[in-house]
């Protein structure tokens, strides 16, 4: 019975070992030693690697499933392949939902909401998706989308279910549709959907 606790006592010593390697290893990584990292070996080395979903950071999990795609898909036509786009758009969705500032003004039937930015660019992508979203998913569950560009960004108007698109705020409405990853497919696939 001494055996067991004895047992016990290594195996902790031995995690305790292991967990104190791979943080020392892990600080290791986060000081700049991930770029001299071999990533061809990590993926050789047999043993099945997790079933792991998440790229790390959200545009690059989204550039990487649609590369994915793209290499499934026997009809790529790789002349028009255009993975920059997509990382563009991305960068605006990043900016607009990250970086702007929303006023939201109630109106009949719905709601006015001006999106506006100091940052020329974030400006710039304000425009982009506010003109965009309202040209395409104007009508989608009955509800009117107008948008226009103003000095220092956007103006999107809308109206129909006023309790939902108040509820939903400027951002919430920007996400009604599942067109986003077909959209994201058609930029990367060099089309240009809007």
């Amino acid at each position: 019975m001494k055996s067991l606790p004895l047992f016990l006592a290594a195996s902790f010593l031995l995690a305790g070992t292991v967990f104190s390697s791979a943080s020392d290893s892990h600080e290791g990584m986060m000081e700049g030693a991930h770029s001299g990292m071999d990533h061809s070996a990590m993926m050789q080395h047999g043993a099945p690697a997790p079933a792991i979903t998440e790229g790390g950071q959200a545009a690059f999990a989204a550039i990487q499933e649609i590369v994915a795609a793209l290499f499934e898909n026997p009809g790529t036509d790789w002349t028009k392949v255009n993975i920059e786009a997509l990382r563009q758009h991305l960068i605006d969705m990043d900016n607009v939902t990250l970086r702007a500032k929303v006023a939201a003004e109630d109106i009949p039937g719905g709601a006015r909401f001006t999106v506006t930015s100091d940052d020329p660019g974030v400006q710039a992508s304000i425009r982009a998706m506010t003109l965009a979203h309202a040209a395409t998913m104007d009508g989608v569950e009955g509800w009117s989308l107008e948008a226009a560009e103003t000095e220092d960004g956007a103006m999107l108007t809308a109206t129909g279910d006023e309790i939902r698109i108040r509820a939903l705020g400027f951002i919430g409405l920007m996400t009604v549709g599942m067109h986003h990853q077909e959209h994201h497919f058609a930029l990367a696939r060099g089309e240009m959907p809007h």
